[in-house]
């Protein structure tokens, strides 16, 4: 095998993302209306387990935490992730000889401790030796050790049928992409999947996605196009710097799941125009997807029909509720792809609402 797909740290996926906000009330609303579930609460910290199926949300208030602190300059946001390793020691020691920058987080008597890097705009990318998996359900968790489950309550709730992180995309200041995309590429072995550059009526962006050697960390990095003034731009200056622009999540049902969020009050972005839905099947020939149910909902449809079977991706994004972060939501049937054919759709779609809010001008 070559050494481009070797794991020398020993990823095994997502196991969390840790959210924080400078008050409490902003996070749990919007985790409550995606159909999270608190299960689980912290022996002494002021620290929440928030889960769907397999998906595991930190929120993290803690006073004087790097979350907290992380909070006061970005707001409402995505403040860390916790990668799954084999073997943690190990995999923090190879991460330092790699010329990565640790960080240190106090713990308390009988707590864990959990090793941990700098990562985007100073979030903390922390290792987890300690999970559950498909695999190995029932196995000592991190949660076994340093929370207190809720009495009652389901400790893997089916939500609105979300089960995993697909993938988790960043926002990088322009002549940045080939810095962070390095940083993964050094530290973990991750390699590019996808390039696009994207060109909407008035902006544009550059897109690099990246993944892991495991293939279940995939991290889609965006750097705004010539001109500025675009959507990357805006999330730069609204957050405050570099940071985590989306949360992925995935549902072998995206339909049913829509229907549920719906229910839910989730807010989508605004759907694509008509003509998208009325040029599918020329797109797309002989899809197999509902068209009309799709469009009712505002699903991109993207993938490949040729061949022996279709290979379909299915995605709709929310609004951002928590500072310029947002959520996207997808099914995958067979296409691994990051839906490179809705990408102009969806680009346009995020313009059309900059310029009803006045962020953007026709005359820019």
């Amino acid at each position: 095998m070559s050494d481009l797909f070797d794991n020398p740290i020993g990823l095994d996926g997502f196991e969390f993302v840790e959210f924080s906000a400078p008050e409490k009330g902003v996070l749990e609303p919007v985790f409550v209306a995606m159909g999270f579930t608190h299960v689980a609460q912290h022996r002494s910290k002021d620290v929440a387990l928030w889960r769907q199926g397999g998906i595991n949300f930190i929120t993290n208030y803690e006073p004087r935490s790097p979350a907290w602190f992380f909070a006061r300059e970005h707001g409402p946001s995505a403040c860390g992730m916790g990668f799954r390793v084999r073997d943690a020691r190990k995999a923090y020691a190879e991460l330092l000889a790699r010329s990565a920058e640790p960080v240190q987080v106090e713990t308390g008597p009988m707590e864990l401790h959990l090793p941990g890097i700098r990562g985007i705009g100073n979030s903390i990318i922390y290792l987890i030796d300690r999970y559950e998996s498909a695999e190995n359900p029932g196995a000592l968790s991190i949660y076994d050790i340093d929370f207190d489950y809720l009495p009652g309550v389901e400790r893997h709730p089916a939500g609105a049928g979300f089960h995993a992180i697909d993938h988790l995309t960043h926002n990088v200041y322009r002549g940045r992409m080939a810095y962070w995309a390095n940083y993964y590429e050094k530290l973990f072995n991750f390699r590019e999947i996808r390039y696009f550059d994207i060109k909407g009526e008035y902006t544009g962006l550059t897109s690099q996605a990246l993944t892991a050697p495991d293939g279940r960390i995939r991290i889609p990095l965006n750097e705004e196009g010539e001109g500025g003034k675009g959507q990357i731009e805006e999330f730069l200056r609204a957050f405050n710097g570099e940071g985590i622009q989306h949360i992925a999540l995935v549902t072998d049902d995206l339909m049913t799941a829509w229907d549920h969020l719906k229910a839910l009050g989730v807010p989508f972005m605004t759907a694509p125009p008509e003509t998208y839905y009325e040029m599918l099947e020329a797109r797309l020939p002989g899809h197999g997807q509902p068209t009309g149910a799709l469009e009712a909902r505002g699903i991109l449809l993207d993938g490949t029909t040729t061949g022996d079977r279709p290979r379909l991706l299915l995605q709709i994004f929310a609004e951002p509720q928590l500072g310029p972060v947002f959520f996207e939501f997808i099914e995958r049937q067979g296409d691994d792809g990051f839906g490179e054919g809705n990408f102009k759709a969806l680009f346009q779609s995020i313009e059309r609402d900059q310029l009803r809010r006045g962020v953007l001008s026709v005359t820019e």
